[in-house]
């Protein structure tokens, strides 16, 4: 099975996280932390920093490691790693996802993520 190795950006303002609803692709609607697939030479930040200028036109600051996600789609093995962000500069315009909204700890429940991202949610309250 084919590995795709992606990071993701838990942004966070205050005592809110930024979600991202797919608008496009087998999983469109489902709710994410923005990001993608890491490039061959590329770190994980590098590529975080660089898929969230692409996705949202804004600068991050990938701080500390929060989750670390291996699941299994159909037809794909998921290796995710998410971070810590912060907007340094822009205002998450967004460019390929559906909806976005601010989200507070309690109401990250009250979305529906696509399976991986789940996990990942489950991991970053034990950190919270």
């Amino acid at each position: 099975m084919k590995t795709v190795r992606v990071a993701a950006a838990v942004i966070r303002r205050g005592s809110r996280i930024f979600a991202t609803q797919r608008g496009y692709g087998p999983w469109k609607d489902g709710w994410e932390f923005p990001g993608g697939k890491i490039e061959e030479g590329e770190t994980p930040r590098q590529a975080l920093q660089r898929e969230i200028r692409e996705e949202l036109d804004t600068e991050i600051e990938a701080g500390r490691e929060l989750a670390r996600v291996e699941y299994d789609y159909p037809g794909f093995h998921l290796s995710m790693i998410c971070f810590d962000c912060a907007v340094v500069r822009g205002d998450l315009t967004l460019k390929e996802h559906e909806s976005a909204r601010w989200l507070t700890l309690g109401e990250l429940d009250g979305v529906d993520w696509l399976p991986a991202d789940r996990e990942a949610v489950a991991q970053m309250k034990q950190k919270f």
